[in-house]
């Protein structure tokens, strides 16, 4: 799931930017243009733990603007899912289809079809959750569920996944509801 891994990235800096602060300026633009990102190799890049001063190579320039191409090796804390993976995740929404839920970044749709067989026809739409044939599974948006990734896609510089909630011990984990203290 999350793992550190050393990657590089082209920088391209305009001439304003050259000065006392070209390195503080130049790991920056990394950490704006690379955090965040869905790299479809890799997974998301969460965090840029580390630019060592010496992984940032001399630029090159390109005569028609005057910019300069720094390529920037850097070391990245990254989220990526694995097949038959298990996690933690937070419903966001539900609809008669299924539910989405999310892990960090990462988008999880589970579908009606990969849900126990007590909650195939559970959905509500007063209350937007799906209910089990007992009551005593409620899932809806803010719920904690534990579900097992089936697939994942790469597009568009996004990755998404479906998951199930079909197996053992998978499931609401957390009802979403604030324990208050007394």
């Amino acid at each position: 799931m999350f793992y550190v891994k050393t990657l590089s990235h082209e920088i391209v800096l305009e001439p304003v930017h050259f000065g006392q602060k070209l390195r503080a300026t130049l790991v920056r633009l990394l950490k704006e243009q690379v955090e965040g990102l869905a790299l479809a190799n890799y997974g998301y890049v969460v965090n840029v733990i580390e630019v060592p001063e010496d992984q940032i190579k001399s630029g090159v320039i390109e005569y028609d603007t005057g910019s300069v191409i720094f390529t920037v090796q850097y070391t990245a804390l990254l989220l990526r899912p694995f097949i038959h993976e298990v996690l933690d995740a937070v419903v966001s929404q539900c609809n008669p289809l299924g539910f989405f839920a999310f892990v960090g970044p990462l988008r999880i749709f589970v579908s009606k079809h990969s849900m126990p067989e007590d909650m195939f026809n559970g959905f509500d739409g007063e209350k937007d959750a799906w209910i089990s044939d007992d009551k005593e599974v409620v899932i809806a948006s803010g719920s904690g569920v534990r579900l097992k990734i089936k697939g994942r896609t790469v597009e568009q510089g996004n990755i998404t996944a479906i998951g199930t909630i079909k197996d053992n011990y998978l499931g609401l984990i957390d009802d979403g509801e604030a324990q208050g203290t007394v």
